[in-house]
């Protein structure tokens, strides 16, 4: 993926739970905290889990296919957030990541 590429969807991300943000507010009066946005990335990260399940039929559930890709994709939005209010550079770290992996092989 071209790195403009992967800022036009941090930006995307981040326009997109502001948006969420604001609903918290007008729904709870305050905005998510990141220990919540953490939980419902793991709830996310869960759910993953139950679809790959269904999909190697150890765990039947209609639907599934779909909402597997769903998920996957809201994990990686979920990271990208939760990257963002910690301020860590999701790119950077991205890139650290897989040049120390590369080099363990």
């Amino acid at each position: 993926m071209e790195t403009n590429n992967f800022d036009k969807i941090i930006k995307r991300s981040l326009d997109i739970r502001e948006k969420y943000h604001q609903l918290e507010i007008k729904g709870n009066r305050t905005q998510w905290t990141l220990e919540e946005d953490a939980l419902a990335y793991l709830t996310d990260a869960g759910l993953v889990g139950r679809n790959v399940m269904s999909h190697e039929k150890t765990w039947l559930k209609k639907d599934s296919a779909e909402e597997l890709e769903h998920k996957l994709a809201e994990n990686i939005w979920w990271l990208i957030v939760l990257a963002d209010r910690m301020d860590i550079d999701i790119k950077e770290a991205l890139e650290k990541f897989l040049t120390k992996t590369e080099n363990i092989f």
